[in-house]
């Protein structure tokens, strides 16, 4: 990974992180409080300060120097300088003295005698003296421990400053926690699993908002709820009226002219049936509670006779990749996923050179290892925006499922359902070309899915 696409990572993820936008907008007004702080306290007390504090420092500096003497004696120098913490340079014709050479080169500051004027800052003249036989005085701060590097006090503030951002952050996280609990919640329930509540934190806006969207959950179970029942008290209403129509209609006498209509009616009697089955299968599997009549299942040997048993004029292609163990599945429902899924592939499959390929395997995703069939045809495929709706209840694609075909829209809506009930997963996309359907089974199902 580049540096600059690390900076573009992370600078996106700053932006999308909130917590960290908050700590650093915190981090940057207290820097801004204690600099605007500074400057105007410096301001403040210096005005003043400085005007009062200058006449001592004169007198101090003329003090020194007249203990210097004229000519300026070196070991009186060397004296002051042990004994007080300052620096003093001497250029004249005769002393010519430098106790801190590095400190005054560093300063940028090279004095002669005669750089010395009237035109010179008062700051200048205050530490700076001319001697009666022509010697230039110079002096300034001698050897500090806070001059020689950054000391305790610094490391301190450093320390401090790191200390503050990491509370900082850890306070604005907890403050921020309730709106992880809101996205989980909010995931949980575009998915239908409405048990789990958000938890409410605190006596705030965002624990408010938790409680809303709880009370918002509940509204939207409820009337889910309501879609079930009146679904299902309507197909089981249904169901009475139809078997007495199909058995009125199977009594009809056999006569030539009414035949092909008593023919198309218990044809279209016969979908209806269907319809109103798979309507309850589903309601069934949709459940929190659905219960599964599991048993020991070869699934390899039982893709194998499904793929037998298919239609003489469509053949398809098995692969065994490798020896797959047994698991524990409903055979009746397992059996009406896989020769759906087959059924699909021959149907749309059909009109190409290559046969569909079904594929029985082992795949591994993260610590979770899965029983994979996989159904690929080589068809002209499905639109990639549409791709995601082919499991919701009575969707037909218009350019791929068409009235003759078949089907009321339910089949891969049911074979979804019956692949979470066994905590496994159906994914459907595009295979370039035609398409490809795979149903994942876990190895260990979920206990509470078993009778």
């Amino acid at each position: 990974m580049t540096n600059s696409t690390w900076r573009n990572r992370w600078y996106s993820r700053w932006l999308y992180s909130l917590r960290w936008r908050l700590v650093a907008l915190f981090v940057l007004l207290g820097l801004a409080m204690s600099a605007t702080f500074l400057v105007g306290a410096q301001r403040g007390f210096s005005s003043g300060w400085r005007e009062a504090i200058r006449p001592l420092i004169s007198d101090y500096v003329d003090r020194i120097t007249s203990e210097i003497g004229t000519p300026p004696d070196t070991q009186r120098i060397q004296s002051l300088v042990n004994r007080l913490p300052i620096a003093i340079r001497v250029q004249g014709p005769t002393v010519n003295y430098d106790s801190h050479p590095v400190q005054f080169k560093s300063s940028g500051r090279e004095h002669r005698h005669s750089d010395l004027n009237t035109n010179e800052p008062n700051n200048e003249r205050l530490f700076t003296r001319t001697t009666s036989d022509g010697h230039f005085i110079r002096y300034g701060i001698g050897d500090l421990e806070w001059r020689k590097g950054p000391g305790r006090a610094v490391w301190f503030t450093l320390a401090m400053l790191l200390f503050l951002t990491t509370l900082a952050f850890l306070t604005v996280r907890r403050m921020l926690k309730p709106l992880d609990d809101i996205s989980a919640g909010a995931k949980r329930f575009g998915s239908g699993r409405f048990d789990e509540k958000i938890p409410q934190r605190g006596h705030d806006e965002l624990a408010d908002l938790a409680g809303q969207i709880n009370t918002m959950g509940n509204d939207i179970y409820a009337m889910l709820e309501a879609k079930r029942g009146l679904l299902l008290a309507m197909s089981h209403e249904l169901r009475s009226p139809l078997t007495r129509a199909r058995l009125n209609t199977e009594l009809l006498p056999e006569i030539a002219s009414i035949d092909p209509q008593r023919a198309a009616l218990l044809r279209d009697l016969s979908i209806m049936n269907q319809l109103i089955t798979d309507l309850l299968e589903s309601e069934r599997l949709a459940s929190r509670h659905v219960a599964l009549n599991v048993e020991l299942t070869d699934i390899a040997a039982l893709t194998t006779a499904i793929s037998d048993a298919s239609v003489l004029d469509n053949k398809c292609e098995l692969r065994l990749s490798t020896p797959v163990p047994h698991l524990m599945l409903d055979r009746v429902r397992i059996n009406f996923l896989l020769r759906n899924l087959l059924d699909n592939a021959l149907r749309y499959g059909s009109g190409v050179t290559r046969v569909p390929v079904v594929t029985v395997g082992l795949i591994n995703e993260g610590e979770t290892s899965f029983v994979c069939v996989e159904f690929r045809d080589f068809g002209s495929g499905v639109d990639e925006a549409i791709v995601k709706k082919l499991t919701e209840p009575f969707f037909r694609a218009d350019n791929a499922r068409q009235r003759s075909t078949g089907g009321v829209g339910l089949g891969l809506y049911l074979c979804e359902l019956i692949a979470k009930a066994h905590g496994g997963k159906l994914s459907l996309s595009n295979a370039i070309p035609g398409f490809e359907a795979r149903l994942l089974l876990p190895i260990e199902p979920p206990n509470e899915r078993t009778d």
